[in-house]
């Protein structure tokens, strides 16, 4: 078995679209349009890695998602925390300052996408 994607339903497709090819690098792999259904499946990933983020996007949405307080996050991880945390903020994208955990360095932050969900970018352990 393997993880194959994460979902997350989005309000505005070229908006998310965008945003995730932007501020992380992310690539549309497929897209699975469903006209009688009324919705549409965009798979992205990053460069070299499998795994998917699945952005659903409903033809009717026109108010945003409630996210309630069940959704926690995705992570992305990255070599250089400090560096992607400085592009993120120049380019005027919603990121928190960075924080770590209780007696460690700094190491994450989080970055809102256009439906106001977190994406926690994590420095990456090897």
């Amino acid at each position: 078995m393997r993880m194959a994607h994460t979902c997350v339903r989005v309000k505005d497709l070229n908006a998310s679209i965008e945003f995730y090819e932007s501020a992380f690098g992310f690539t549309e792999n497929s897209r699975r349009d469903f006209p009688e259904g009324e919705f549409t499946l965009v798979y992205l990933s990053l460069p070299n890695d499998d795994y998917e983020l699945e952005l659903t996007y409903n033809y009717d949405q026109v108010e945003p998602y409630d996210l309630g307080d069940g959704y926690g996050h995705i992570a992305i991880a990255t070599e250089d925390v400090q560096a992607l945390h400085d592009k993120h903020a120049a380019e005027g994208f919603d990121v928190t300052d960075l924080k770590g955990l209780p007696g460690t360095p700094p190491s994450y932050y989080f970055i809102k996408d256009p439906d106001g969900y977190k994406i926690e970018v994590i420095k990456e352990d090897k």
